[in-house]
């Protein structure tokens, strides 16, 4: 067992605004759900065919807190995490089971006048999200090696 793998990565647009909600403890969780779609032609018609699946996501923590702020209904994602299943009592006291993807790496696809702007954030813990969320990218410098202005000696 110890050499299985669970991992998602999907692509998808927001179905929603997410939910976020605080835990007892007083961490963040959002719930949210993505639609990723496929489309093809169908050999027999030639007709355009379309599919739609919903995937339930679940953040935690700062990751949360960011995708409470920053995503809207409509934004496009791309998130990776933990395939989930989760048993829980109705209030008939029936049990029931939920799937979801526990996401720990999400990106902010689109421009900036999508629903979300571009961003990558991967295990967000503490300032270090909001710093990458703030901080303008930087250029290569030029030059044919990407490392032109540097000087001779290293450092180290």
């Amino acid at each position: 067992m110890a050499y299985d793998l669970n991992r998602c990565e999907f692509i998808g647009r927001l179905g929603k605004d997410p939910e976020l909600r605080r835990l007892p403890s007083g961490d963040a969780v959002a719930n949210l759900s993505i639609a990723v779609g496929k489309s093809w032609t169908d050999k027999a018609s030639g007709e355009k065919k379309e599919e739609t699946t919903w995937v339930p996501l679940t953040m935690f923590g700062k990751l949360a807190e960011i995708a409470g702020e920053y995503l809207k209904k409509g934004a496009q994602i791309y998130v990776a995490g933990e395939f989930h299943v989760r048993k829980y009592q109705d209030k008939q006291g029936s049990d029931r089971w939920a799937t979801e993807v526990r996401v720990d790496k999400m990106q902010m696809l689109g421009s900036k006048g999508d629903a979300a702007g571009a961003g990558d954030y991967a295990n967000a813990s503490g300032a270090g999200a909001a710093k990458r969320a703030a901080a303008p990218k930087q250029k290569q410098p030029t030059g044919d090696s990407g490392f032109g202005d540097m000087e001779d000696e290293i450092p180290f």
